[in-house]
């Protein structure tokens, strides 16, 4: 993990285990729902629905300041904790949740490389129980956008040389052969597609499969990195958006962006084509 640009935010399972019982730390797993981590998780970690924890059900939206606020203080998480998130589908929500809370300014969040999976395939202790810890008093700076694309900044960025737009999805949902559950399929004008596959077994649904990731779910090394995105012409001089269908495979790309390969201006779309493919009058690229 040394040799990418901020090696700092990536433990591995050995640190999480030296750290079980340090109070200054907290685990937190982000998952589609809580039927994974009720049935084992980190000892002491706390568990968060994404769609329920990491983002405002009724605005389809981020939490806002007070909402995170309270979020945190329930489990126990002070200003200077040490926040470790990870999850399945090679932590694609965690790093959603990781996005999140550098949006309101915690100053030190990490993740688990390789997330869930290689907590289990490593044979690390796990918990049924709920912990239950003193509510603290947590204070959230105010939300820096600059880490955050809408709409209206995506319409910029089209046909700007300088500028280019990382599609997350699966090569049929960029093509417009599989809308995604959008009025509309296809992709946004110029983006370029860095395709995550879908593992499926007996036709259901298993996870997603990363271009950024290792068979462990750990990531790639750094020179891969780099290589992986250059040949799609993803350099650092160049201001990148990444978007998906929700924002989780578009989030894990933003991780990998800006904090491994330390591009210095990368934005997350959380909006993704589950806005964009709905909007009328956008334009949409086959």
């Amino acid at each position: 993990m040394s040799d990418y640009v901020h090696s700092e935010v990536l433990v591995n399972t050995q640190w999480v285990a030296n750290h079980l019982n340090d109070p200054k730390v907290r685990f937190i797993e982000v998952d589609w729902d809580i039927a994974e981590y009720n049935a084992g998780h980190i000892p002491g970690a706390f568990g968060w629905v994404w769609s329920k924890d990491a983002l405002q059900t009724i605005r389809r939206d981020i939490p806002d300041k007070a909402e995170l606020e309270a979020l945190l203080a329930h489990a126990g998480i002070a200003n200077d904790s040490v926040i470790v998130v990870y999850g399945g589908f090679n932590n694609l929500l965690a790093t959603f949740a990781f996005w999140v809370l550098k949006v309101y300014g915690h100053a030190d969040v990490r993740l688990l490389d390789g997330g869930r999976k290689k907590w289990l395939d490593d044979g690390c202790p796990t918990s049924t129980e709920t912990p239950i810890l003193s509510l603290t008093t947590y204070k959230a700076q105010n939300p820096d956008w600059s880490l955050r694309a809408h709409r209206d900044l995506i319409q910029e960025y089209i046909g700007k040389p300088d500028r280019i737009l990382v599609d997350a999805r699966p090569a049929d949902m960029y093509s417009g052969a599989n809308n995604a559950g959008a009025q509309r399929g296809g992709h946004i004008p110029g983006a370029v597609n860095l395709p995550a596959g879908m593992d499926m077994k007996d036709g259901a649904f298993q996870g997603w499969l990363t271009p950024t990731v290792k068979a462990d779910g750990t990531f790639k090394p750094f020179e891969e990195l780099q290589a992986l995105y250059g040949s799609k012409g993803v350099t650092p001089n160049k201001e990148v958006i990444t978007y998906c269908v929700l924002g989780g495979l578009s989030s894990h790309q933003w991780f990998v962006l800006k904090y491994l390969l330390g591009y210095p201006e990368v934005r997350l779309y959380d909006g993704s084509w589950a806005e964009w493919g709905n909007l009328i009058g956008v334009p949409i690229e086959r």
